[in-house]
């Protein structure tokens, strides 16, 4: 434990403090005389990062200096993202010991300057300490902290801002170029903009008021022409309307009408996908929108009663709506095109540890930060598979003793960073340092319930997930109160102290209320129980340095720093992964924590094997030998044939919401078939279950998609200059009496059928014919209908490719492995019909724009980087010089979970998502990557980029 002592004191303290002492440190990881840097193999890696699609070279530095078991991923997203000077110059850093020396220096010098640490030995043991944790990725700060800390810029550390804005021109104003200063630093914010007066009320000079949904136009021109940090994403913000503003309805539909907007204009021509030509004339597009809720209007929607809307100068109703109708109206909208989401005013404040001082309005973009107007806060994450231990016995533990001491390492380093920090804004800078929120936070949640053979939807997994956040936060807010004893109370404390003694003990009541489950889940209980008690105990005698400790945040660039399988709360991604090689090239493994989910539910060695082979083959557990099918959710993942179901996620967020001083970045993700009551049910059961925020995405619902360059190259071919335009009546060219033709029999999901297609003489497909089932059932028969259908089309001249465009990746059942070695995975019947079609009867270049290629030319591109046969002879040399390399780096990969046989689809993908599609035979609804072009995944409420490191707006 840490112990304080009396010394002199020394820097700035909070006001009323007669605190004259300094933090004792306690060694976790590290060994007196030894310094972390000494106790690991380094090695010097090239980074060269290029766009897959074109071939450009984004990004070059050559013998940059890493631990050796560090990751060719984790190497060069901090290459590339963190390292500080011009890359060339003496003074561009090259090595992780200068990155962590030049942050964990200023953070020991400001503790020491403000009098944190009882001795030099104590600042000392801080320092190797923290080095140790970032080196061997235990845990990681902010992207802030990494771009700016010790650097000659300004400090800024933290990554959430919430802004405020009044009903004045003035006020508006300021939000416009406040924002703007956020998104050039590379930020994002959020703000409520419900004290500006409705378009149904009246202005001083006697005229209506334009209303905050006008002046949201003009906030998201300016975050669309304001390159965030000047990267080529869009900016990061949260615009928030209280339920009961008379613009809400307003509100509700911006984004539902401009994404009707989008696909007028994309029908008539114009480009429309994410970040085309024409796509900037859409309107309130860089902003996540949310209602803020509260519990009248739930309990109206519950009860089918009226409410009504308040004017925002007087306070008074001017108009009663059907509460029910406009709930639905929020879930036909998020239905159609993601937003709005929902934010729970009441449970929100209900946990607000400082009322007296302002109520929590808004949140930031991705909803994790929510405390006071004008204020921000900085983000730390823990890698939680680092506490996963196996004890004597051979049996999994979570190490609860050793996480509590990293997190009051962490806490602390957190909140001397606020002492040195600078902000984008005085208002912000004035607020923060008088409150000192803090977001401790995790990663891998994912993969450590998965290891330690825990559904992700079950009372097991939310078991050991609230236990952990518990202790997480009960430790932060321990170290809190032992910081106050020392530097003194956050400046608020005294006006707020009978309510955030009241919020530590609804948490610690909250911690004794809970569930414990099993083994892995009832110690770490225990060990939270014991921190809320101490929480109690030094609050009351010396109160507490910072008015939020923790919030659940996305982790998506320090997640892949960290080398973690899953990022924030969410789940894995699926059971196969996308994994980059030293040297180039790479290969597709099963995930490290299938393994270990398998020998924890008792399975023996050689059943881990055979199961772990399944996986390789196949991408998901069903069917796989010996596996008990009991034991499938387990391995349940975010995508898939078994995804987790969409209250699934929800339960999950519940279970850790207590347990958090802020609240969670995550989206719901919903099929595309999802319905609007689903998405009622679910915003229903959020504020039932006591969650702050929730978010829904159903898959598809958006138009806007990136494409990639060579398609968008071909569609630009595709569209030659019209000078008139002809009319005409197309003709049918029937087929011949005699005519050649293939008959094809396959196998879709266990489904049977045979196809006959016919050609013309001069090789151009003219007619299908399909069986399925028994003849006079509906299948056969509606085969019989589609068949023809499309057989009259093609002999109106209907292209064959149009039709695989349209008809391939439709899903629905039966659906899943065939047996073509061309076609593995179908989506469905029809889905399988049109990619055996293309492969049959159109030319290379035409279905290798759709992404259709034979298994041939799958094996031809995994040897020689290229889909199409050499014109010339087969270099063998190269080939046979190529092959030990290849064989090398699976050998040295070092892990019994490594596909057989999917190194081909590795090769064709470049992300996890990527090898996801190919894998299950599904299409990710995720965009592209702007900097790279590698198809990024989900994290939390934002999307990251596996390849580079970059995200859609979260830092």
């Amino acid at each position: 434990m840490t112990e304080t002592t009396s010394g002199p004191a020394r820097g700035s303290r909070s006001k009323g403090s007669k605190a004259n002492k300094g933090l004792r440190i306690e060694r976790i990881h590290t060994t007196p005389g030894v310094h972390p840097y000494d106790e690991v193999v380094w090695e010097r890696r090239d980074v060269v990062m290029t766009n897959w699609r074109d071939g450009s070279v984004n990004f070059e530095q050559r013998g940059v200096e890493f631990p050796d078991f560090w990751s060719v991923n984790a190497v060069n997203i901090v290459t590339s993202k963190y390292f500080r000077g011009a890359v060339g110059s003496p003074e561009r850093e090259a090595s992780l010991k200068q990155l962590i020396d030049r942050v964990v220096r200023t953070y020991r010098k400001a503790g020491e300057d403000n009098g944190y640490f009882a001795s030099p030995a104590d600042a000392e043991i801080f320092d190797h300490e923290l080095t140790y944790a970032l080196l061997h990725q235990v845990f990681s700060f902010n992207s802030p902290v990494w771009f700016n800390v010790g650097t000659k810029q300004p400090q800024q550390v933290s990554a959430c801002f919430i802004l405020s804005v009044d009903d004045s021109m003035e006020s508006i104003l300021d939000w416009y170029k406040e924002e703007g200063m956020i998104f050039k630093g590379g930020s994002g914010a959020g703000l409520n903009l419900s004290r500006i007066r409705s378009s149904k009320e009246l202005l001083s000079s006697g005229g209506n008021a334009s209303g905050p949904v006008s002046f949201m136009r003009g906030a998201d021109a300016s975050a669309g022409t304001i390159k965030s940090g000047g990267a080529t994403r869009r900016a990061a913000k949260m615009v928030v309307l209280d339920v009961d503003h008379p613009d809400v309805e307003a509100f509700i539909e911006t984004k539902v009408k401009e994404e009707e907007k989008i696909r007028a204009l994309r029908d008539a021509g114009f480009d429309m996908d994410l970040g085309g030509d024409d796509i900037t004339s859409v309107q309130y597009q860089n902003a996540n929108n949310s209602v803020r809720v509260n519990d009248t209007f739930m309990k109206a929607v519950e009860s089918g009663s009226s409410f009504g809307l308040r004017s925002r100068l007087t306070g008074e109703p001017i108009e009663e709506i059907d509460a029910k109708a406009l709930f639905r109206k929020m879930a036909e909208a998020a239905w159609a095109c993601a937003d709005p989401g929902i934010q729970y005013d009441d449970t929100i404040n209900h946990w607000h540890t400082s009322p007296e001082s302002g109520r929590i309005t808004a949140s930031n973009p991705c909803s994790e930060y929510m405390h006071l107007d004008n204020s921000s806060c900085n983000l730390a994450s823990l890698n939680l598979m680092k506490f996963l231990q196996d004890d004597d016995a051979g049996n999994q533990r979570f190490d609860a003793e050793r996480f509590a001491k990293v997190v009051e390492l962490v806490i602390t380093a957190m909140d001397i960073s606020i002492c040195f920090a600078d902000f984008p804004t005085e208002k912000i800078g004035e607020t923060t340092r008088a409150f000192r929120q803090l977001g401790i936070g995790y990663a891998n949640l994912g993969a450590l319930l998965m290891a330690t053979g825990h559904a992700y939807d079950s009372d097991g997994g939310r078991a050991l997930a609230g236990a952990i956040t518990s202790l997480m936060t009960g430790t932060s807010y321990k170290r809190s109160a032992e910081l106050a004893a020392v530097v003194g109370t956050y400046d608020g404390y005294a006006r707020n102290a009978d309510a955030h003694k009241r919020v530590m003990k609804q948490h610690s009541d909250a911690n004794a209320a809970a569930k414990r489950m099993d083994d892995l889940d009832t110690p770490v209980w225990a060990a939270a129980t014991e921190a809320w008690q101490d929480v109690l105990r030094l609050g009351e005698k010396s109160g507490y340095r910072n008015a939020q400790a923790s919030v659940l945040a996305p982790t998506g660039t320090i997640g892949l720093m960290m080398d973690c399988d899953t990022t924030g709360v969410e789940p894995d991604l699926a059971l196969v992964k996308f994994k980059k090689l030293v040297g180039g090239g790479s290969m597709q493994i099963v995930n490290n924590t299938v393994p270990k989910a398998l020998k924890r539910l008792g399975y023996q060695e050689e059943q881990v094997e055979a199961i772990v082979a399944h996986i390789a083959e196949h991408g998901n557990v069903i069917d796989a030998p010996g596996l008990k099918p009991a034991h499938y959710e387990v391995f349940d993942c975010a995508m898939g044939e078994r995804s987790i179901s969409p209250m699934g996620h929800v339960r999950m967020m519940a279970a850790a919401q207590p347990f958090l001083s802020g609240a969670i970045s995550k989206t719901v993700n919903m099929p595309e078939s999802a319905t609007v009551e689903e998405i009622e049910e679910i915003y229903f059961e959020g504020w039932k279950l006591g969650i702050k925020a929730l978010a829904i995405y159903r898959d598809n619902c958006k138009v806007g998609q990136p494409l990639s360059a060579k398609k968008k190259e071909e569609k630009e071919q595709a569209e030659p200059e019209v000078e008139k335009v002809v009319e005409y009546r197309p003709v049918r060219r029937r087929l011949p009496k005699g005519r050649p033709g293939i008959t094809t029999s396959f196998t879709v999901g266990g489904a049977e059928g045979y196809m006959t297609a016919n050609s013309y003489p001069d090789d151009g497909l003219g007619e299908v014919f399909l069986k399925m089932s028994k003849q006079g059932s509906t299948l056969a028969g509606m085969m019989d209908a589609f068949s023809i259908a499309v057989s009259v089309g093609l002999q109106y001249g209907v292209p064959l490719e149009t039709y695989v465009s349209k008809f391939t990746n439709m899903r629905f059942e039966p659906a899943g492995m065939t047996d073509d070695p061309d076609v593995r995975m179908a989506q469905s019947i029809v889905d399988y019909i049109f990619r055996r079609l293309a492969l049959d009867f159109l030319p290379f270049e035409t279905r290798s724009a759709l992404g259709i290629h034979s298994a041939e030319e799958r094996q031809r591109h995994l040897e020689t980087g290229s889909y199409e046969a050499a014109d010339d002879e087969v270099d063998v040399e190269g080939l046979a010089q190529s092959a030990p390399r290849h064989v090398a780096a699976q050998k040295n990969s070092g892990s019994s979970s490594q596909s057989r046989s999917g190194s081909e689809s590795a090769k064709e993908a470049h992300s996890s998502t990527e090898l996801v599609e190919i894998q299950l035979g599904l299409n990710a609804d995720a965009p592209l990557c702007f900097s790279c072009g590698t198809k990024m995944r989900r994290a939390g409420s934002c999307y990251l980029c596996e390849g580079c490191g970059s995200t859609s707006g979260c830092s």
